[in-house]
């Protein structure tokens, strides 16, 4: 096979290979319909489709090349990121920041020690191997807590604070793992918690910064085409990771910042933007999962089994309990909050992916470290995954009661200066039942059209909104604003919104008062 390396792929070469790419993705979207019917995260039968592929599998495809799976398991990292952030509501996670922001800093110091500690003595594993271990689970995983908690009806502020940890919670995590694989003797800890500190602060600062130039872009400028919105709003997301890691600042911060700004920014074609970077989502956990199931070899694992299970149980219900514990011990949380965000800490590909990273460094011991790992997220991801709604419903933590959020896309219209907003009422929103007239639009701005039940007509004044409708509303440039937010007032509070103070327009409605 080596000698036929530089040889170039043929026609009937690559007919194969995207055949069993499209099986491999085929069989994979069906996998997301199992898992969403058995309440199993889907990321354990993606690993499942890539150990039956590969060695001791069904095709016995041998491979080995760890520092491509690194390379793309950071790729995918970086657009799972970034979907995560455009899909986080600042509405949610604004409230819960301070503490997520403790949780992956305080708290993940507080996990890694803990479970450093069980890994060494428990274990038999060295320092350096066990503060390994303990570094790279103690990362949650961004897709895992993504996928799951946005199928759990739970409080805006647990959900808000779990999401945001999550996507916080990578970055220090790398630099340590990376900073304790190096050869050598490893850094005092001030020097590596200094390091941390400042590659935090550099991504947070390019995150920012790129996210609020791209939002601003992206609402100024009109693209010829709609589909080049979405292109667009993933290239700026992976821009600012390739910007805060050139600068040695954490890029998975810089991504997660910028995207959840973009997400936040009311872009043209919000809808669309956020349904791209979907399904780009997928695409990257499915690659990266049947990736590191290819690198596993399953008959390795049995003498590290009973290590993973110790290691993980530790740091189930030790170290991330006292890591909660310490960490919002300022904050005042309810401690059914935070027994819920405890046992929601949940590990998916990141740690995985991470454990790769000794392995390219060729530190001691580091395929045993990859074993251990795996076993451990596989099975606590079994266990924690499934069971997640129904701790929440034992606990009493229902979701909030709050308004369905309006979906309004919006379509610029450059040379008429104007904007085209397609507004689609949901279910539960408390715009049902509003008489056009009472939406009361500022002047520049009008409802021209209501789609309902796929039929379209022109609406008078009295024209009664419905669940389920779809209106089309026209606004000039200086009031675009003020229309979209007296829209979504109206959506969250009703006909009363305007002498509630919410959202009141700035001069006559729609029908022309």
């Amino acid at each position: 096979m080596r000698e036929g390396k530089d040889r170039p792929l043929t026609v009937h070469q690559l007919n194969e290979l995207l055949l069993i790419s499209s099986l491999v993705l085929l069989i994979a979207v069906a996998a997301v319909r199992i898992s969403s019917r058995s309440g199993l995260p889907s990321l354990l039968l993606y690993l499942g489709i890539g150990i039956a592929m590969g060695q001791d599998g069904i095709f016995n495809v041998k491979f080995d090349n760890v520092e491509l799976t690194q390379v793309i398991g950071y790729a995918a990292l970086v657009v799972i990121l970034a979907e995560g952030g455009l899909g986080t509501k600042w509405k949610e996670v604004g409230p819960a920041l301070p503490a997520a922001a403790v949780l992956s800093t305080v708290g993940v110091g507080v996990s890694v020690g803990v479970t450093a500690a069980a890994a060494h003595y428990l274990v038999g594993l060295d320092w350096r191997q066990a503060l390994i271990v303990g570094a790279v689970v103690s990362s949650t995983d961004a897709a895992a807590v993504f996928s799951v908690l946005r199928k759990v009806p739970l409080p805006a502020r647990v959900t808000g604070a779990l999401e945001a940890e999550s996507g916080f919670n990578d970055a220090p995590v790398v630099i340590m793992v990376v900073a304790l694989s190096v050869s050598g003797p490893v850094e005092h800890w001030y020097i590596l918690v200094g390091e941390i500190a400042l590659e935090l602060a550099i991504g947070a600062l390019v995150g920012l910064a790129v996210g609020w130039a791209g939002a601003y872009g992206l609402r100024h400028v009109a693209l010829p085409a709609s589909g080049l919105y979405p292109i667009a709003v993933m290239a700026i997301a992976v821009a600012a990771y390739a910007v805060g890691a050139t600068a040695h600042g954490s890029g998975f911060l810089a991504v997660y910042l910028a995207s959840m700004i973009l997400g936040n920014s009311k872009l043209p074609h919000a809808p669309a933007n956020r349904g791209f970077a979907e399904g780009l989502g997928w695409i990257a956990q499915i690659g990266m999962f049947v990736l590191l199931g290819l690198l596993v070899t399953p008959h390795e694992l049995g003498n590290d089994f009973w290590p993973a299970v110790i290691v993980g149980l530790v740091l189930t219900m030790v170290a991330r309990p006292l890591a909660v514990l310490f960490s919002l011990l300022p904050f005042r949380i309810p401690w059914q909050e935070q027994a819920l965000m405890s046992w929601a800490g949940l590990r998916g590909a990141v740690p995985i992916v991470l454990a790769t990273i000794p392995m390219v460094s060729q530190v001691e011991g580091s395929r045993r470290i990859f074993n251990i790992v795996f076993i451990l997220v596989v099975v606590y991801t079994l266990v924690q995954g499934p069971t997640l709604p129904w701790l929440a419903k034992a606990l009493r933590l229902g979701g909030s009661s709050e308004a369905a959020d309006l979906g309004i896309e919006s379509a610029p219209l450059e040379r008429l200066r104007g904007h085209l907003l397609s507004v689609a009422i949901p279910d539960g929103s408390k715009m049902h039942g509003v008489e056009v007239a009472e939406l009361r639009l500022p002047a520049g701005s009008a409802v021209t059209l209501v789609v309902r039940d796929a039929k379209s007509f022109v609406p008078l004044p009295s024209t009664v909104l419905r669940q389920g409708d779809e209106l089309l509303v026209v606004a000039t440039d200086p009031v675009r604003d003020a229309a979209e937010r007296r829209l979504r007032a109206v959506a969250e509070r009703g006909k009363l919104a305007y002498w509630l103070g919410a959202g009141a327009g700035t001069g006559a409605g729609s029908d022309g008062r």
